[in-house]
């Protein structure tokens, strides 16, 4: 039986290079390792570009692993994407059909979830964006004080400096599918988390069946704590066959 390969999506305001240390040990290990975009507009667009580059860039079994948003994104793009075996949440969002991410962070004390949206995000238009969509950026205050408060200053501006924004539809999408209900998965869970607050990751993850650990990581625990998330990943790995 081959190896599964690791297909790492990130999520909102990031891009591949969010999983560098993940990947290079799982390479170092002697796995297959890709990271495709996440083009970040919207479920019903960002899934079927997953499951169609998982489909023709990949052989054999697969295991899906998504941060944050990729989480809702993984969620909705396995089926079809080839021989996926198994999920691995990060920090993530692990939504059932027809929950939207405002739906899930409404209420969960997450600090994205206030009255006023610019004061911890800066929006922007689009070109030949749906009626009234715009772009969302994070203040650097958000990013130093509730994004990835547990890396160094360097590794926070840098953060700042490249975001890729998401718009403000895709937290409105509702997804449609919920892979886990017949796919093994993992959760690691960042307890210092203040985007998807832990409490809100547990619930998630123990709806869908998870198998949860948990790290004192913020929301990028991959980046300020990747043992955990690797370890996530290898467990996965190994039951993928």
């Amino acid at each position: 039986m081959p190896q599964a390969t690791i297909v790492l999506v990130h999520g909102a305001w990031a891009d591949g290079s969010s999983w560098n240390a993940v990947a290079r040990e799982l390479r170092n290990r002697g796995l297959s390792v890709i990271t495709p975009p996440n083009l970040l507009r919207g479920v019903t667009i960002d899934a079927p570009y997953v499951t169609s580059f998982v489909k023709q860039r990949t052989t054999g079994p697969v295991v899906l692993v998504g941060h944050s948003y990729g989480g809702f994104v993984i969620t909705n793009a396995a089926a079809g994407a080839g021989d996926v075996r198994a999920l691995v949440y990060v920090d993530a969002f692990i939504p059932e059909a027809g929950e939207t991410v405002f739906q899930i962070l409404g209420g969960s004390g997450s600090a994205l979830d206030v009255p006023d949206p610019t004061t911890v995000l800066d929006l922007a238009g689009y070109p030949n964006a749906p009626e009234g969509d715009v772009e969302a950026f994070l203040k650097p205050a958000t990013v130093h004080q509730s994004f990835a408060q547990d890396l160094s200053e360097d590794d926070r501006w840098r953060i700042i400096e490249s975001q890729r924004p998401i718009t403000l539809g895709a937290n409105l999408t509702p997804g449609t599918e919920s892979a886990y209900t017949s796919l093994p998965s993992w959760a690691v869970v960042g307890t210092e988390d203040k985007v998807i607050p832990p409490d809100t990751q547990r619930k998630m993850a123990e709806r869908a069946g998870s198998a949860i650990s948990e790290v004192a990581g913020s929301h990028v625990s991959m980046v300020s704590h990747p043992g955990a998330t690797i370890d996530a990943i290898l467990a996965a790995a190994e039951a993928a066959g």
